[in-house]
């Protein structure tokens, strides 16, 4: 997929079609095509080609290590995915280093185990009596009499 860079210069492809690979692909598919590519755009093994050719080959061969640079990095890769990751402003790496850990830490967090029935019978049971006692929402008003 192509798009136009942020200050509209210029197109660029999404790293996975730069790697031709699918939005989910595993590290290891993400390794196996770069290396592909890698081999077949590198720019020694183009340079006896005419001018013209070997400058493609180095600019194929730049957006394949970028893309495999941010794909193969979990924490640039989860920033990249959720649209976080600009390619183009180097300014904000204070911020990017803080949303790569804040991800990082979510991600590693084990959720926590659904609650029983007995689990939500045990709290609604305290809120019931809460209430009954005065310590609840109702608390300093009367309640409605319903009939």
């Amino acid at each position: 997929m192509e798009a136009e860079s942020p200050d509209g210069s210029d197109t660029y492809q999404s790293y996975y079609s730069v790697l031709g690979i699918r939005r989910n692909a595993s590290l290891t598919e993400i390794r196996v095509a770069y290396r592909k590519l890698a081999l077949k755009w590198h720019p020694d093994r183009r340079g006896k080609e005419s001018q013209e050719a070997a400058g493609e080959a180095k600019l194929r061969f730049q957006r394949i290590q970028e893309a495999y640079s941010v794909l193969a990095d979990s924490g640039k890769r989860t920033m990249y995915d959720v649209g976080l990751f600009d390619p183009f402003d180097d300014d904000d790496q204070d911020f990017t280093d803080f949303m790569g850990e804040m991800l990082s830490m979510m991600k590693s967090r084990k959720p926590e185990k659904p609650d029983t029935l007995e689990d939500l019978q045990k709290i609604f049971n305290e809120m019931v009596n809460g209430m009954e006692m005065g310590l609840g929402p109702s608390v300093g008003r009367k309640r409605a009499r319903v009939e």
